[in-house]
């Protein structure tokens, strides 16, 4: 736990919100609750624990933000984090508005903690890539599917194949639908990752060193196995809400 806390950062993303106090030079181990169950007294609780300057917030979830905005009340500061902040990294993108401000985050994350050229891989909800130039610069990135998604489509959209939970596959060939599935969506996913990577640095990075960090809540199933991919950083998006903090 962080003794002085400066901030209280939430990340919000489709599935899950993530809470943690901060100081200026760490985060704490954060409180990660479904986005569902996110609201005015659960935010208002965390405020009550501990006396902050300011809030710092991450939303890809706009029917949250209210909730937020209402616990803050007019007495802590709140932050909310977008394309016009300090981020610390340039952004060169058509319409930046549009970008989400959990990849913004892992930009600024990144490039601060990792140098630059960068790429993050955030496997979630969705997957993520996000791209920070040799000169410093957010260029864009790539969007895929989630490794959910993918997993509960087949569960329902077919008669016969089960609900999958996902863990490491004991070996390529499974020896029923389930061992087959997850065989499938692991080793199947951690293929979409590398060739997503390999095609991003054939692309932006021929020949030149870039640092290549997952994150996100499948980090550790997927990319583990994934040998391009240098650092797993589980709460990167938080680390990114304090450094933006500190910038702002």
């Amino acid at each position: 736990m962080v003794r002085h806390p400066d901030y209280l950062l939430i990340d919000v993303s489709n599935s899950y919100a993530k809470i943690a106090f901060a100081s200026r030079e760490r985060v704490s181990n954060p409180v990660r609750i479904p986005t569902a169950e996110l609201s005015r007294s659960v935010v208002a609780a965390f405020l009550r624990r501990r006396e902050i300057n300011k809030l710092v917030v991450s939303s890809v979830v706009p029917t949250k933000n209210s909730a937020i905005s209402k616990a803050a009340h007019n007495k802590t500061p709140v932050f909310w984090l977008d394309w016009k902040a300090k981020l610390g990294v340039e952004i060169d993108y058509p319409k930046p508005q549009s970008l989400g401000a959990d990849r913004l985050a892992n930009a600024a994350a990144v490039a601060e903690l990792y140098g630059w050229p960068a790429i993050v891989v955030d496997v979630g909800t969705a997957a993520t890539f996000d791209v920070v130039s040799e000169t410093r610069r957010y260029i864009g990135g790539v969007i895929a599917p989630g490794l959910e998604a993918m997993t509960n489509f087949l569960y329902q959209r077919t008669a016969l194949l089960p609900r999958l939970s996902l863990k490491e596959p004991h070996r390529a060939v499974g020896k029923s639908t389930i061992e087959a599935m997850r065989s499938g969506a692991i080793l199947g996913y951690r293929g979409l990752v590398r060739e997503i990577l390999t095609q991003i640095r054939t692309e932006q990075f021929s020949r030149k060193k870039v640092a290549i960090v997952a994150t996100g809540g499948y980090a550790r199933l997927i990319a583990s196995q994934v040998p391009e991919v240098a650092v797993i950083h589980p709460h990167l998006t938080l680390e990114g809400l304090r450094i933006v903090g500190n910038l702002n």
